[in-house]
């Protein structure tokens, strides 16, 4: 059975038992605080089991792509050296909100297993929660009952917390669960010992497939459960090894999901994959899987980057690189040529990543290129500091000297401990991870944040009501709220049943307003909403803490909530414009221009896009020309509420790669043959509200993101204002002259002929100062030596001076001191004769000199500089400089 007939087999299936089949949320989490990625099948339905909305059905199947790479779930560094763990994995998966339980969840688990995929029953095991004291839940009988007559007594085992016990975080849903593991040994192994005692105990034929959780408690921030109003389903069965079960295979990788790609690399590298433990083959094993997680991240609209889950997409991209280059001699870019055959092996589940083949592999062939030449860099300073130990007779690299090359040239510390192996040294693992560590606890202080339970004020009947698209303010009800503390100290957030504040998304910042309490008739406070977020679909109003702020809620039977209509005209007239620019950008530029991020808000908007090359000021003007075009015609907002999403396709719609929509869309149409999109922001009722449109900036973002800036409305008015402004200023300054251009021109000239006289007569300086300073070289135990203190311009003129200086005198050692413009400098020129020996190094004679001016510098073994702050050392160091030449 291939992959593609076992996903098919499992969502029929699943069909057939009335679960309504969903698509795959993207990679990237999408407002939810607490997950950079969606790292499980269940991640995209958290909403429905915390009760803030409701399911599109009460049955629900998918085959989700997960990410697990950072955070509580992280098995980067065990990919490629076993046979089962993975960066992005494909979880299968059914639910059930309140509907069918235990007893139907383990039915049709067994069933799809044994009479469907048609695993030996005698080769499954099951577990049951043994129950926790301290959690204060039993023994999980009931799953206990429905296993027994189904399995048997004997392969049932008893899972503590740990295996049994699943939760979603700190804080929430949560409950017993049942695994199925299956044991895929030979019938020799399996002969001389049980697989009942390989569960569960990292055998790589042993393994976990499927795991149902129930999904009964609710954890609270104090650590206590409470039981949930209504009982879920929520199970996950990993593709990858069930594709390794059914197949008959002894790993993941030798199945058919992964040996399309694994035989495209043996073509690349040259090298047999032969499945084993040799480097070559670990090397192989990462790269297939992680071309996946790198090309589906990048089509899902994450790009790769020094910030976040960028950077953790640029970290698997460039371990990737690493092992093929270490490993299997590949120097030059080779992961993009993976793309292809990865986008049509999934084009009929996952078809994002075919429609964006293009897009993805260029963008991976320019990280490449980047993190190639980055290597080089890295190998290069290594070998410097491999030499300097090696000069000094040590052979350990400091921690952190490992720590820097990893942190600042992004060169891998298990690299640099191979290679330094290869050359007799070793590294301080010890010194680096404690600076590692140190870094961590830097950035996990700078984002610590906690929040607190709930607040129950009052019952939620669905999700928040959104009334914002019609109304500036709403009277409404508290429905909970919670304090959180953070950098900005403690927050307060509270959630109405209906709302007029839009919550951040899109790239629309959040409203902010007042909220206006009520106890009856009588106002009894005012809260100031400083932002407003979307977590999951609750929309959140964060307020700042204010004293008795418990009472004033709890006694508030109602609140008038009032956002800043200003403010929202200003970030709805940015907001249209960024799909007026859409379209005019790829009228200018061409139809593979897509929508990368974006940021609307009063002041501003930035909208990134996908493009391989600057955009002149040429296309720039046009495009600009095009939009106040579409301003001035006033073009009515067309917007349709709840189009059926095909529907939506048909007239045309932009949609943005990496956003999940639901079933029922909005449609925002400013002139149907002209900007057309599915958007849940807040525009003008038409472009003539918008005023004027201008750019202030334009530039990259990463490799194949361009990113443009503009301002409109007020803001494009203030812009337009203050250049006029700075022109007339101008003006008066260039008294008066009828072209400014040309004025301003004829000083830069005349500045540029000035400045060629100044250069001249320093250099006629330099050249009267070395004749001088020729005359004052002496002869020192073979070799001549010039030590002195000089006036000179710049930097530049002190390491050209000692350049020439060398050039007239053989065998000639300088030292030269400057004091330039009250910043000193030192400049250490040293012969060959010398360097051999005594086995001097100019950068380490001027690092000595420079701690007398409060410095420090470095360069070749025969020149270097140096700078410093404290002049008044600049004796000193000469006086040492030519007792150490001498």
């Amino acid at each position: 059975m291939t992959s593609h007939e076992i996903r098919r087999h499992f969502l029929d299936f699943f069909r057939s038992k009335h679960h309504l089949i969903v698509p795959s949320a993207p990679l990237v989490a999408k407002n939810d605080p607490t997950l950079m990625f969606n790292n499980s099948g269940m991640a995209q339905f958290k909403d429905f089991f915390l009760g803030n909305g409701t399911p599109p059905s009460k049955r629900v199947a998918d085959t989700q792509k997960c990410l697990r790479v950072s955070g509580k779930h992280n098995d980067l560094e065990d990919v490629g050296f076993d046979t089962y763990h993975h960066t992005m994995f494909e979880m299968l998966g059914n639910w059930s909100f309140g509907d069918y339980f235990k007893k139907e969840a383990i039915a049709w688990a067994w069933e799809l297993l044994t009479d469907v995929y048609k695993l030996p029953k005698d080769r499954l095991y099951v577990s049951v929660f043994q129950g926790d004291e301290k959690d204060n839940v039993p023994f999980d009988q009931e799953a206990f009952d429905l296993w027994k007559p189904i399995v048997g007594e004997d392969r049932i085992i008893y899972g503590n917390k740990k295996d049994n016990f699943w939760e979603m975080g700190d804080t929430g849903p949560c409950g017993p669960c049942s695994e199925i593991h299956v044991d895929l040994r030979s019938a020799e192994e399996v002969a001389e010992k049980p697989g009942k005692e390989l569960v569960n105990a990292d055998h790589p034929q042993v393994v976990e497939i499927w795991n149902l959780v129930f999904m009964q408690f609710n954890r609270k921030a104090d650590g206590s459960l409470e039981p949930l109003p209504a009982r879920h389903v929520d199970t996950g069965m990993g593709f990858e090894r069930l594709c390794m079960a059914i197949q008959g295979k002894k790993s993941n990788y030798d199945t058919d999901v992964f040996s399309g790609t694994i035989r495209v690399i043996e073509e690349l590298s040259g090298k047999k994959y032969e499945a084993g433990t040799s480097m070559s083959d670990v090397a192989m094993r990462v790269i297939a899987d992680h071309i996946r997680a790198v090309s589906f991240a990048i089509a899902d609209g994450l790009i790769p980057s020094n910030a976040k889950a960028g950077y953790v997409i640029r970290r698997i991209l460039r371990r990737a690189i690493r092992y093929g280059y270490s490993y299997l001699g590949m120097t030059e870019p080779f992961m993009t040529k993976l793309v292809p055959t990865l986008s049509m092996q999934f084009s009929d589940v996952f078809p994002e990543l075919n429609a964006q083949r293009d897009f993805v592999a260029t963008v991976i062939r320019e990280e490449e290129i980047a993190f190639l030449r980055t290597l080089g860099t890295g190998l290069g300073r290594l070998d410097h500091i491999v030499a300097d130990l090696t000069a000094k007779g040590e052979r350990v690299i400091p921690g952190e000297t490992v720590f820097e090359l990893n942190d600042t040239f992004g060169f891998p510390a298990d690299l640099t401990a191979l290679i330094a192996r290869e050359k007799g040294l070793s590294i301080d693992e010890t010194g680096f991870q404690q600076a590692l560590q140190q870094q961590k606890t830097r950035s996990r202080k700078d984002a610590q944040s906690s929040a607190g339970d709930w607040i129950e004020l009052a019952e939620l009947d669905n999700k928040v009501e959104f009334v914002g698209y019609d109304q500036p303010d709403a009277y409404a009800q508290i429905v909970k709220y919670r304090k959180i503390q953070n950098k900005q100290g403690t927050q307060v957030q509270v959630v109405l049943d209906k709302t007029p504040f839009y919550a951040e998304s899109g790239g629309q910042i959040g409203d902010t307003g007042v909220l206006e309490l009520f106890a009856g008739s009588d106002q009894i406070g005012t809260l100031t909403v400083l932002d407003t977020k979307k977590e999951n679909d609750l929309v959140i109003h964060i307020v700042q803490d204010v004293p008795g702020i418990d009472d004033l809620l709890t006694e508030a039977d109602s609140v008038y909530a009032v956002i800043n209509t200003s403010r929202r005209g200003l970030i709805a007239s940015n907001h249209s414009a960024t799909h007026l620019l859409h379209s005019a950008l790829r009228e200018v530029l061409g139809n593979h221009v897509a929508q990368k991020g974006s940021y609307v808000g009063p002041d501003a908007l930035r909208f990134d896009f996908s493009h391989f090359s600057k955009v002149t000021d040429e296309q720039l003007a046009e495009v600009e020309r095009i939009v106040n075009e579409k301003i001035r015609e006033d073009i009515k907002l067309d917007e349709k509420r709840n189009v059926p999403i095909e529907q939506a396709k048909q007239l045309g719609a932009t949609a943005l790669f990496g956003e999940k929509y639901g079933d029922f869309v909005r449609v925002i149409t400013f002139d149907p043959n002209y900007s057309v999109e599915l958007c849940g922001g807040t525009h003008v009722p038409a472009t003539g509200h918008i005023g004027l449109f201008k750019f202030t900036g334009e530039g990259s973002v990463s490799t194949g993101v361009r990113r443009v800036e503009a301002k409109t409305s007020a803001g494009a008015e203030t812009l337009v204002n203050e250049q006029m402004a700075l022109v007339s200023e101008l003006k008066e300054l260039l008294k008066s002259p009828k072209d400014v251009v040309k004025a301003v021109q004829t000083l830069l000239d005349e500045r540029s002929a000035l400045q060629k006289q100044v250069e001249a007569l320093q250099n006629e300086k330099v050249q009267q100062l070395k004749n001088q300073l020729l005359e004052k070289v002496e002869t020192v135990n073979g070799h001549s030596r010039l030590v002195e203190r000089v006036d000179v311009p710049s930097a530049e003129s002190l390491k050209q001076l000692a350049y020439d200086l060398k050039a007239k005198v053989d065998n000639l050692a300088v030292v030269l001191g400057a004091d330039i413009n009250g910043k000193p400098q030192l400049a250490v020129m040293l012969p060959d004769s010398l360097i051999q020996s005594k086995n001097l190094n100019a950068g380490q004679v001027v690092k000595e000199l420079a701690k007398n001016i409060k410095g420090g510098g470095g360069g070749q073994p025969f020149f270097a500089t140096a700078g410093g702050s404290d002049s008044s050392g600049l004796d000193a160091a000469l006086a040492q400089g030519k007792e150490l030449l001498g």
